[in-house]
């Protein structure tokens, strides 16, 4: 593959041909503000605010879709560029809600890091603004297209990753917003709710339903584990704050990176739910009963030696489970055949 040569703030670098502007600065340390880019999904160059300076150019090109070229001197801190940055931020602020102070995303919304950054109060330019009704006919998802900056997303990685093009771009101009078909609602839609498009938004116009008003990013820690719902062994992060587990985010590490299931994501009411069962249950005189694990276990192994003793291993069945390891798997049909005598063994995931 053939190398360019480039200069970046000064920094001379080699980088592949076809490379962008945006991914060779990422390279050598060098942040570039973007709030439509993902490295997952197909350049878009919508926000413009990646906006860098060329030597030569006469306009500001936007380093997200701008391959290099070889001798290119580029500046990502101009003047040209602060002031283009500021006032694309001040023209999305424009029509954006100014309820930070309750917002969900706060503190983790891109859109209010950057106005930070760059000094960026309120939007400088006066009109119409949208009043969108916030969408929440479903248990998962919280969509309010106010707040939407049409970065689009959500719309990609719906269809490029997840394959489902459950929504899109609907009308045109300053109606213009992110649908499904027909403007249905997400459960009349192809959605299955896996929540990529929670994971990519950068901003609070798309949330978490069952962690709406439950705490702050900076409030919660992040414990990284593994699924248990199935086999595959997606890697999760639990936010966790008062040791409660208020919401779950993909961990960004092993085969499903930033992407989950319906259930990975949402699913973890289990876990302080009243009715879950922490201890085992012993029925004595009819009536459930907690016992402890030695007198569950105890219990258990005496009435498998008896039933085996009287009818024989193969009047016992056992069936594995996806949300063990594979050790345990091989474990648990060694025990079966070895042990109990029977060849009757299945798993739930078999069917």
């Amino acid at each position: 593959m053939s190398e360019v040569t480039i200069i970046i703030n000064e920094q001379p670098i080699t980088v592949p041909a076809g490379t962008t502007i945006l991914t060779a600065a990422r390279d050598v340390g060098i942040e570039i503000p973007t709030l439509c880019h993902d490295p997952e999904v197909s350049r878009y160059g919508g926000c413009r605010l990646c906006v860098v300076e060329v030597a030569g150019w006469g306009s500001l090109p936007a380093a997200c879709v701008t391959e290099v070229r070889p001798g290119m001197v580029i500046e990502t801190e101009s003047a040209r560029v602060l002031e283009a940055r500021r006032t694309i931020l001040e023209l999305l602020l424009a029509n954006h809600p100014e309820d930070c102070l309750t917002c969900e995303k706060t503190g983790a919304c891109a859109l209010q890091d950057y106005a930070y950054r760059y000094g960026v109060r309120r939007g400088a330019f006066l009109g119409e603004r949208q009043n969108h009704p916030v969408e929440a006919d479903n248990p998962f998802i919280v969509r309010d297209m106010n707040k939407c900056i049409l970065c689009g997303k959500c719309v990609r990685v719906c269809s490029e990753v997840v394959g489902r093009s459950a929504i899109d771009f609907s009308h045109r101009g300053f109606r213009a917003r992110i649908a499904t078909a027909l403007d249905e609602g997400l459960q009349q839609s192809g959605c299955v709710f896996c929540g990529s498009c929670l994971e990519v938004c950068p901003v609070g116009a798309l949330t978490g339903k069952q962690r709406r008003g439950k705490g702050r990013p900076w409030e919660m820690t992040s414990v990284t584990t593994t699924c248990p719902y199935c086999g595959v062994g997606c890697q999760l992060k639990l936010q966790v704050k008062n040791q409660r587990v208020i919401g779950v985010m993909a961990g960004g590490s092993g085969l499903n990176g930033r992407h989950l299931c319906v259930k990975g994501r949402f699913g973890h009411g289990f876990i302080h739910h009243p009715d879950r069962l922490k201890k085992p249950l012993l029925r004595k005189a009819g009536v459930l009963q907690e016992v402890s694990w030695s007198e569950a276990l105890a219990y258990t192994a005496q009435r498998l030696s008896q039933i085996k003793q009287h009818s024989g291993g193969a009047a016992i069945g056992v069936l594995a489970s996806a949300r063990i390891s594979n050790e345990e798997n091989y474990l648990l049909n060694k025990f079966a055949r070895r042990v109990l005598a029977t060849n009757n063994l299945d798993h739930c995931a078999r069917l």
